[in-house]
């Protein structure tokens, strides 16, 4: 058993749950001070400094909830919850709890409780960023970049977080940082020497999911030839990081479910549950309550995950940090485009990039400016270079592709798209927009007697764009 050194103040009416902490902590190498009471705690808190605190639920003066809401910010407090008493464990992770242990204590589980506890005194406090700190935005510090209040405040969330154990659901748009903002967590938590593994729900195939993610033993179906360790067990004393945590299929839920509660998992055809000492951190672009008032996501489940709920804010939400995110992608990208320098946004190009919605956020923005790094000479990137497209701009675009000046092979050639008489007017703009580039390229193609490199010639573009153009609107 490893040696630890500190203080703990144990709080229950219960006299001989309050020796058996005594003895564990003793046996670990911590001091300890019991209180029966809520006012015999906060006695003992004006009186001693303690590094760590456990505290029964319910006392004869009160709610140890209460002692967590006063101490939390400054002690780590786990909190001793009745068995099954799924909710209080969740108000307890509410209210700031480190974490929390169920009766029957067990005792191997309360001894990696309070480890991980304890690293949290020699884990300095993240620094909250400000517009001057560098450290925040920093490419190689991982950390999410942008001066704007709403992302100062996302990473004040995110060092908060870090001190705790309790689940984490972060909910955003695709492209936001969700993933990232699950590494930050994990990265500057006392978990950090543990393993992140992150696993995409919508990617396991729905027949091999039990044995993804509890794992299997030999012999346990066709093909298990030994045994297998899951995705719980791999991230054992780390996070497991849960991405679109809404595609996990109902039955899957139930056993997830069961996992979280009971901190054990019973890996496929095994006899017996493992424990296993891992902190849920889940993500989804899908609205989950939603998903829950419908009856597609388990409500007992989305509470065990939701217990604290983050928010990754759209790009368009914070456009001031759009230069900061830019350069710090171009540095990035420009050595595999081969530029030793990075080129610079001209001022048509940051306007272009203001006035831009990014519905595909910052990963939309890295694979436009990817793009605009094979276009742009001279060191700079031009509004032209981006080769942004609005909803707006879309159909005179494509006309000038086509030729509507008159210079082009197929100008006065296209009639206006009327099926059953009905005009533009009446149809979705983009579907409007796509019949005409299909007729384009069909005509194109007919006067190429089907040649792709010769057509592709006529349209103004390359002969893989071609490709891909008639693939995605499926012309035959």
């Amino acid at each position: 058993m490893t040696t630890l050194s500190g203080h703990a103040l144990i709080v229950d009416d219960e006299a001989d749950i309050r020796e058996l902490l005594e003895l564990t902590f003793l046996r670990m190498g911590l001091k300890t001070q019991a209180a029966e009471t809520l006012a015999h705690a906060r006695q003992l808190l004006l009186k001693h400094k303690f590094d760590f605190c456990i505290t029964d639920m319910r006392l004869p003066d009160g709610m140890g909830i209460e002692l967590v809401r006063e101490i939390a910010g400054r002690i780590p407090v786990a909190v001793i919850t009745a068995y099954g008493s799924a909710e209080m464990a969740v108000e307890s992770l509410k209210a700031g709890a480190f974490d929390f242990v169920s009766k029957p204590i067990e005792l191997s589980t309360l001894r990696k409780l309070v480890a991980a506890a304890l690293k949290l005194k020699d884990t300095p406090v993240a620094l909250v960023a400000t517009a001057s700190s560098d450290s925040a935005n920093s490419v190689d510090d991982g950390g999410l970049l942008g001066n704007t209040p709403i992302i100062q405040s996302l990473r004040a969330l995110v060092d908060r977080l870090a001190r705790s154990q309790a689940p984490v659901h972060i909910a955003g748009e695709s492209g936001t940082g969700k993933e990232l903002t699950a590494r930050l967590i994990h990265a500057r938590s006392p978990r950090s020497s543990g393993a992140f593994v992150p696993v995409n729900c919508g990617a396991i195939p729905t027949e091999l999911m039990e044995s993804e993610f509890f794992g299997h033993v030999k012999g346990a179906f066709t093909g298990a030839t030994r045994d297998k360790q899951g995705l719980f067990q791999a991230a054992e004393g780390g996070t497991l990081f849960l991405d679109e945590v809404a595609d996990l299929p109902l039955h899957m839920q139930v056993k997830l479910l069961r996992a979280v509660q009971e901190r054990a998992v019973r890996p496929v055809g095994s006899e017996t549950e493992a424990a296993v000492n891992v902190r849920i951190i889940s993500a989804t672009h899908k609205n989950l309550a939603a998903l829950v008032s419908s009856g597609a996501f388990r409500q007992d489940l989305y509470y065990r995950l939701n217990v604290i709920e983050v928010r990754t804010p759209p790009l368009r939400e914070r456009r001031d940090d759009i230069p900061l995110i830019a350069r710090a992608a171009l540095e990035r990208l420009a050595p595999g485009s081969g530029f030793e320098v990075p080129p610079k946004l001209d001022a048509s190009a940051l306007d272009a990039l203001y006035a831009y919605d990014f519905h595909g956020n910052v990963r939309e923005l890295e694979n436009i400016l990817e793009r605009a790094l094979t276009l742009c000479d001279e060191g700079h990137i031009t509004a032209a270079d981006l080769q942004l497209r609005r909803a707006g701009d879309a159909q005179a675009g494509f006309a000038a592709t086509l030729g509507a000046n008159g210079d082009h092979p197929f100008a006065g050639t296209l009639t206006p798209f009327s099926p059953g008489g009905a005009g533009p007017e009446d149809r979705p703009f983009d579907a409007h927009v796509e019949e005409i580039e299909k007729r384009a390229i069909v005509d194109a193609l007919e006067k190429s007697r089907y040649n792709k490199t010769k057509a592709a010639a006529l349209l103004g573009m390359s002969f893989r764009s071609l490709r891909y153009r008639i693939k995605k609107l499926g012309i035959e």
